[in-house]
C-alpha cells in the first residue's frame, strides 16, 4: 500500500480500540466482566482493545449496550463512516448529542438480499425507526418483526433484541436510533 494512502481499516481499528478501552476502564470493568456482559469472548475483546481484530457490527452493538453508549460512541461520529457485517452495512449520515445527553444517530442502512442481522439490545429506552427507500424489509423486536416496502416506515424498541432482513433483493433506507441520556 502506498505510504500516502493510509489504511482506513487500521485507523478505524485503532480508534475503536482506544474508545473501548477508555470506556471499559472509566466504568471500572475488567475485560472478563465486559466480555461476559456483552456476550462475547474475552479473547475477542482483548484483540479489539489491542487493535489487532477488525470490529464487526454485531460485536460493536454487543459492547455498546453494557458500556452505555450509542454505536457512534465506539466508531466515532465522522459522517460517512461505515461498518458492515456482511448482512447489514450502516453508514453514518449524522449524529446529534442533545443538551440532556441523549443522542440521535442517523444511518444509511443497506440490507443484503440474504441473511438476517440480529442486533442485541441497546441501552434502556432506545428506540429505532427505519424508513425503507428501496426494496422491502422485515425489521423489529425478535418475534414481533414487521414488514415494510419502499416508502414505508417502522419503529420498535431498540432496548430489546431485534433483527433486520431484506424480503426483496437488496434493501436500502434510513435508520434513526434515539438513545436517551444515560441515567445517573
Amino acid at each position: 500500500m502506498p505510504e500516502d494512502k493510509p489504511d482506513r481499516n487500521a485507523s478505524l481499528r485503532s480508534a475503536v480500540a482506544r474508545r473501548i478501552t477508555r470506556l471499559r476502564q472509566d466504568r471500572g470493568l475488567s475485560l472478563s466482566a465486559l466480555a461476559l456482559q456483552a456476550g462475547i469472548g474475552k479473547g475477542t475483546l482483548s484483540e479489539l482493545e489491542a487493535g489487532t481484530r477488525n470490529p464487526t457490527l454485531e460485536t460493536l452493538y454487543a459492547l455498546a449496550g453494557p458500556l452505555g453508549v450509542p454505536l457512534t460512541g465506539l466508531v466515532g461520529d465522522g459522517t460517512g463512516r461505515g461498518i458492515t457485517d456482511g448482512v447489514v452495512e450502516a453508514r453514518l449520515l449524522t449524529v446529534r448529542t442533545h443538551d440532556d445527553g441523549g443522542t440521535t444517530e442517523v444511518f444509511w442502512l443497506t440490507i443484503a438480499s440474504t441473511g438476517t442481522r440480529v442486533s442485541p439490545a441497546h441501552g434502556p429506552g432506545t428506540v429505532e425507526h427505519f424508513r425503507v427507500v428501496r426494496g422491502s424489509a422485515r425489521v423489529g423486536v425478535l418475534g414481533d418483526e414487521q414488514d415494510a416496502g419502499a416508502g414505508g416506515a417502522l419503529s420498535w424498541r431498540g432496548d430489546a433484541a431485534h433483527s433486520y432482513a431484506s424480503t426483496d433483493g437488496i434493501t436500502e433506507g434510513v435508520l434513526t436510533i434515539e438513545t436517551p441520556a444515560p441515567r445517573g
